[in-house]
């Protein structure tokens, strides 16, 4: 039984949620943050991305950028940039974009579910990734940023969703990426837990980090270090709140899969490993057949279509190389992995390796022959599909690292949970 709990959700007022709105801290690097929100004091990348207002040398992770978070967001809150609503509440936040669109219920979830794998993870975490997002929980006392969750299509949730759906909206606008946003709060939250109340289980589309830090944060506290510098520390058991609950939730939106789109998370390696391109095509047409293209994307599974020499080749992979029976090893990413990179271009281990670059499928083809230039080699990729993502979480196994990207991404700011006011 999946537990979801309405909360007090901190919305800009209506007049100001499109200059307050950023995109999540994630998808963009410091430098590109910083160009964002130039001119605008407002942006939430101030939250976010504080480092923005340091010196471009400036650590990211230093307690000033930790200690920027917690100021800005205190500024948002006191110029009336975020307001608490009164009364906990559920909300439906609707994203378009290119003629579609897809609603999620706005919501807190359970960190105790998460642990037990009701709200199921396809992706491993990295520890130092965990830490910052910790830090900055731990700081804020904020979740900043919703986790996109997933859910089987449900059509007692559905009917909720439909009804509330024909209210007036919080807010509506279209961001300068040409994404439309709407906010509403819905009528009976209540229904909306009952409903929940009813699936098997939540699955993490984006945000496993997010989803990791919340289960650490309640545990974790910031400590004095060596040089001046503060530490976080990880203690045996939750630290005493007054019993808080809100310490225990996370804020999430949780999508039917039916309305989830997933673009490919394509790669570029700097080098050949040593190999000439022909060598390289040679090697690769041992793997099944490569053909000379001009549309480098791939047109269905088991294929990869290569950039190097300044051409693009499609790589079918022969069937028998393909264990259509493992939710893992059948994926793309895991075979270009397991028969190429590693094997041919020597990264062996991809979350690690500086040579490997991941690009995700929204900054398109030509990105990738810009990064791979004339040394490097680019993969367009096929994206994986919803199905097989659930599957693999269902089979309580991880995906390759990057093997999703989903599109649209939530803007940052339009809702947050605060869940410790220390």
């Amino acid at each position: 039984m999946i537990r979801i709990h309405p909360f007090k959700a901190e919305i800009p007022p209506t007049s100001d949620a499109g200059d307050l709105a950023s995109v999540p801290y994630d998808v963009v690097s410091t430098s590109e943050a910083r160009e964002l929100a130039e001119g605008n004091p407002r942006s939430f990348l101030h939250v976010v991305r504080p480092e923005i207002e340091l010196a471009p040398d400036a650590d990211p992770y230093s307690d000033a950028v930790y200690g920027l978070a917690r100021t800005n967001l205190d500024r948002f809150r006191s110029e009336g940039l975020l307001v608490e609503d009164a009364e906990p509440g559920i909300y439906l936040y609707r994203l378009t974009w290119r003629g579609r669109s897809q609603v999620g219920v706005v919501c807190c979830c359970e960190v105790g579910q998460y642990r037990e794998g009701l709200i199921k993870r396809h992706e491993f975490t990295r520890p130092d990734k965990e830490d910052d997002r910790v830090r900055h929980l731990v700081e804020t006392g904020t979740h900043a940023e919703g986790v996109i969750l997933t859910f089987h299509d449900d059509p007692a949730i559905d009917a909720l969703m439909r009804r509330d759906l024909e209210s007036k909206p919080l807010f509506d606008f279209t961001a300068d990426d040409g994404v439309a946003h709407a906010l509403w709060r819905v009528e009976e939250p209540q229904a909306y837990v009952e409903a929940f109340a009813g699936l098997e289980a939540l699955y993490i589309a984006d945000g496993h980090h997010r989803s990791a830090a919340a289960e650490r944060a309640p545990r974790s506290r910031v400590g004095p270090g060596e040089g001046g510098r503060s530490v976080l520390e990880s203690l045996d058991s939750d630290l005493d709140h007054d019993g808080n609950p809100e310490f225990h939730r996370y804020m999430a939106v949780c999508f039917p899969d039916s309305q989830m789109q997933i673009l490919p998370y394509n790669r570029v390696v700097s080098d050949l490993d040593g190999m000439s391109v022909d060598g390289f095509l040679e090697a690769l047409a041992a793997l099944g057949e490569v053909r000379t293209i001009n549309d480098p994307i791939p047109e269905a599974r088991g294929q990869v279509c290569v950039f190097a020499g300044g051409s693009w080749y499609r790589l079918t992979f022969e069937p028998g190389l393909i264990d259509h029976d493992d939710p893992v090893e059948s994926l793309d990413c895991a075979l270009l992995q397991r028969l190429v990179l590693a094997p041919m271009l020597g990264i062996t281990d991809p979350r690690t390796d500086t040579r490997i670059a991941f690009v995700g499928g929204i900054r398109g083809t030509d990105e990738l022959e810009r990064r791979a230039g004339d040394s490097g080699v680019a993969f367009s990729m096929h994206p994986t599909s919803m199905e097989e993502l659930l599957s693999v979480a269902d089979a309580g196994q991880i995906m390759p690292p990057k093997s999703t990207w989903f599109e649209p991404k939530l803007r940052s700011g339009l809702f947050v949970h605060r869940f410790s006011g220390s």
